[in-house]
C-alpha cells in the first residue's frame, strides 16, 4: 500500500530536519582531541549534533575543493581557510580560534628537555616531523630545523599528519618528534621542550564556515560556540592560546 502524500511530505520534512541538525566538521589532526571534547560538550548542551573528521590541513583543503560535504573547517593555519574564502567556498572570512605551540618530545630521552642541542645526541637517530607540504606543524618543524646552527645528522621521518608523527615517537619508531603541545597534554610520558615561537611562523589556526553549512543550524551554532568563554576554556586546557 502506498503511503498517503501528506505522510510522505511529513517524512521528507522530518528527514531534512535531522540532516540539518547535524554538522560535519573537518578538523586538523593536531586539534582532533580538542575538537572531540568541544563536540561532546556542544552536543550535550545545544540540542544539536556535530561529527568530527580529521586529517592534515592540506588534505582537508583538497577534499573541500573537490566537494567533500563538510560544513565547517577547523584548520591548523590561516592560509588555507583564507584561500578557500577567496576561492568562493565560504561567504565570510575565517577567524583565529586557537594558536598552537610546537614542542620537541621524546618518550625515552631526557636530553630533549634541554632544547635543540639535544639533536646533537647520536641517540636521536630518527626524528619525526609532519609533512611540511600538507601539515602546518610540519612547516614549523622544518623552519626550526633550517634555523639550527648545526646540521642534524640523523634521519628525518615524515608523518602524513601530526597525529601520525606523534605515533612514530610514541611507539618508538622515532626517537623524538616535533609535535603539537596539545598531544602532550594527553600523554604524561616522556620529555618535552617548548620550541621558542621566534623560530617558526605563528601557528594561528583558522575556523571557516563553509557554503555547504550555510543552511545548517548546527554548523552556525557550533561556529558561534567556538567564540564562547566555555569553548575557549576547553581549548586552553588542551595547550592552545586563544585571542
Amino acid at each position: 500500500m502506498k503511503a498517503p502524500a501528506a505522510l510522505l511530505i511529513l517524512l521528507i520534512s522530518f528527514s531534512g530536519a535531522v540532516v540539518a541538525d547535524t554538522a560535519r566538521i573537518a578538523v586538523a589532526s593536531n586539534f582532533t582531541s580538542t575538537a572531540q571534547a568541544l563536540a561532546n560538550l556542544f552536543n550535550q548542551t545545544s540540542g544539536h549534533n556535530v561529527q568530527v573528521s580529521s586529517g592534515s590541513t592540506g588534505k582537508l583543503y583538497i577534499q573541500i575543493r573537490h566537494a567533500a560535504p563538510f560544513d565547517l573547517l577547523l584548520a591548523a593555519d590561516m592560509e588555507r581557510p583564507q584561500r578557500l574564502f577567496k576561492e568562493g567556498f565560504a561567504d565570510s572570512e575565517p577567524f583565529i580560534y586557537a594558536t598552537g605551540q610546537l614542542v620537541l618530545w621524546s618518550r625515552d630521552l631526557a636530553d630533549v628537555s634541554t632544547g635543540l642541542d639535544a639533536l646533537r645526541n647520536p641517540a636521536i637517530k630518527r626524528l619525526a616531523i609532519a609533512n611540511p607540504k600538507t601539515a602546518p606543524y610540519g612547516t614549523a618543524a622544518r623552519q626550526v630545523l633550517d634555523s639550527l646552527p648545526f646540521e642534524y645528522a640523523g634521519t628525518v621521518v615524515t608523518g602524513d599528519n601530526i597525529a601520525q608523527t606523534y605515533q612514530f615517537a610514541a611507539s618508538g619508531n622515532a626517537n623524538a618528534a616535533f609535535v603539537a603541545s596539545a598531544q602532550i597534554v594527553l600523554d604524561q610520558r616522556g620529555y618535552t621542550w617548548n620550541v621558542p615561537q621566534s623560530l617558526y611562523s605563528p601557528l594561528h589556526q583558522g575556523a571557516l564556515l563553509l557554503i555547504h553549512g550555510n543552511e545548517n543550524q548546527a554548523a552556525h551554532a557550533f561556529y558561534r560556540f567556538l567564540r564562547s568563554d566555555q569553548a575557549r576554556s576547553v581549548i586552553q586546557n588542551y595547550g592552545y592560546t586563544t585571542e
